[in-house]
């Protein structure tokens, strides 16, 4: 019966959506103790189980910064600033009819980042999130684009991924401060070989040194299928594979390659992720499968295009991708 159906889909759906959740809490997890296994690792020698209570102590601190750090002080951070509702009057239909649709309690807050690479990123929780967009995503896409690069934001919430990739970002960024921790352990150990005094155990200074490496070695080790399966979600929102698809095809090709990460020194890092759990699989991959996907039953976003948002924008022209320490950002 009609009824029955609809019944067993709604129910295979919250199904699915667990399943999502428990997902991330479990590569949440792995990336937790993976963090306080190194950080014990460095400490053992010289504060032996003490060293277990630290970074105990650090992997609660990197949950509640994620979970309790409001997404405007993080978007304060990488110099984000709030949309205002005159720039584009579309977004605001945009993002809360996306929000309705993914069954959101509220549309994100929105921010435009002033760089002229073409990604967009969130932060927060699906209770509460903040959405930012580059400049040069507003110059060089179409609003029928932006549209699908906003709802893969609102997979993203929906989904969970948020609470996961901003434990993976702090992460990185931590395993970042442990690098240049060991450079100048390092370079202290040779001033006191020098001089003859007791060095810092090389084994901590090494792994301090290689932290950056095997924490992007494990993120990449985890779930690749994330960012397809946001591809997928937006399309099932937007109504629209083939925009969604498009939109993919604009995005920036300079992410590099995982290799580069992989491979000390920080600073000279090419790929501009917070961390490797962002990092999609190939553009190309994911535009066949968003081509072969059916046409979903959910009516097309109401967007007018004109005028371009492409030529207009909401930032000054003069703009680059810039380099943040530690690490890449935008």
């Amino acid at each position: 019966m009609p009824g029955m159906n609809l019944d067993t889909e709604h129910s295979a759906s919250r199904t699915f959506e667990r399943g999502l959740v428990l997902a991330n809490f479990a590569q949440a997890g792995v990336l937790l103790l993976a963090f306080g296994a190194l950080t014990t690792a460095v400490l053992w020698p010289e504060f032996g189980r003490g060293g277990i209570a630290i970074a105990a102590v650090a992997a609660v601190a990197i949950v509640l910064l994620v979970t309790r750090i409001p997404p405007a002080t993080m978007m304060q951070l990488y110099g984000a600033r709030p949309y205002q509702a005159g720039d584009l009057a579309q977004f605001e239909n945009i993002t809360s009819e996306l929000a309705r649709r993914a069954g959101l309690r509220s549309p994100p807050r929105l921010y435009v980042v002033p760089s002229m690479s073409v990604s967009a990123f969130s932060f927060g929780s699906s209770r509460s999130f903040a959405t930012a967009v580059t400049e040069g995503l507003l110059r060089r896409l179409t609003m029928r684009e932006v549209a699908a690069l906003l709802a893969r934001e609102a997979a993203h919430a929906k989904r969970g991924d948020l609470l996961v990739l901003g434990i993976a970002d702090f992460i990185a960024r931590c395993a970042q401060a442990f690098y240049y921790a060991g450079l100048a352990l390092a370079a202290l150990n040779i001033l006191r070989g020098v001089s003859g005094s007791d060095p810092v155990p090389w084994a901590s200074v090494l792994l301090l040194i290689l932290a950056p490496t095997l924490m992007t070695a494990l993120q990449l080790a985890l779930s690749r299928t994330r960012e397809m399966d946001a591809d997928r979600a937006a399309a099932l929102l937007t109504g629209d594979p083939l925009g969604v698809a498009s939109a993919v095809s604009r995005l920036d090709a300079s992410p590099g390659k995982p290799l580069e990460d992989l491979i000390p020194p920080v600073p000279a890092r090419k790929v501009p992720l917070p961390s490797m759990l962002r990092f999609a699989p190939p553009a190309e991959r994911r535009i066949a499968l968003l081509n072969a996907l059916q046409a979903p039953p959910m009516p097309p976003l109401d967007i007018a295009e004109g005028p371009r948002i492409s030529l207009i924008g909401v930032g000054p022209i003069e703009m680059r991708p810039r380099y943040r320490w530690p690490g890449v950002w935008f």
